[in-house]
C-alpha cells in the first residue's frame, strides 16, 4: 500500500503548472517599472534551477481604500519582465480589459520567447504602464520547476 503522505514527499519539480510566484495586493495606482517583484518559490531558485512559465493571472481586483468598491481597471496596462528595467518582457504590454470589477480576472498572453525559454532569474517584475486610481490586484505565475 502506498504511503498516505506520498504527495507531500514530492517537491515542485514533481508537478506541472505549479504556482511558482505570487504577489499581492499590488497597487495599479502609479506607473513605473518593477512596481513589484514576483520572486520564484518565495525566495528564488538559488542558482540551481529554472522555471518554464505556463500562465500569468491577474485577479482579486479591490480598492486600496478600505470599504470602497472595486474600481474598473479595464484600462490598466501592464507588462511583466524578468529584469527590473521594463525590458526583457515575458508578456507584452497588455490592457487588462477583463478586469472590470470584483471577481474578474485576466490571463496574460505570454510573449513568443516565453513560450520557448526556461528562466533562471530569481524573480519576475510587474511594470505598470497605465495606472488606475485606487486599484489593487494579485498576480499569480504558474509554471514548471526544473531542478
Amino acid at each position: 500500500m502506498a504511503n498516505p503522505d506520498s504527495v507531500a514527499q514530492n517537491t515542485q519539480d514533481s508537478f506541472g503548472n505549479y504556482k511558482v510566484a505570487l504577489a499581492g495586493p499590488v497597487s495599479l495606482a502609479a506607473t513605473g517599472n518593477a512596481v513589484v517583484a514576483l520572486p520564484f518559490l518565495k525566495g528564488g531558485l538559488g542558482g540551481t534551477g529554472s522555471i518554464i512559465i505556463r500562465r500569468i493571472t491577474i485577479n482579486n481586483l479591490s480598492n486600496t481604500v478600505a470599504g470602497g468598491a472595486a474600481p474598473n481597471a479595464a484600462l490598466a496596462n501592464v507588462s511583466i519582465g524578468f529584469t527590473n528595467d521594463g525590458a526583457n518582457l515575458v508578456t507584452a504590454n497588455t490592457v487588462l480589459t477583463n478586469l472590470s470589477g470584483a471577481n474578474t480576472f485576466v490571463d496574460l498572453t505570454l510573449a513568443a520567447a516565453a513560450n520557448s525559454t526556461s528562466y533562471t532569474a530569481n524573480a519576475l517584475f510587474l511594470n505598470v504602464n497605465t495606472s488606475v486610481a485606487n486599484a489593487q490586484v494579485w498576480v499569480s505565475v504558474f509554471g514548471d520547476v526544473q531542478f
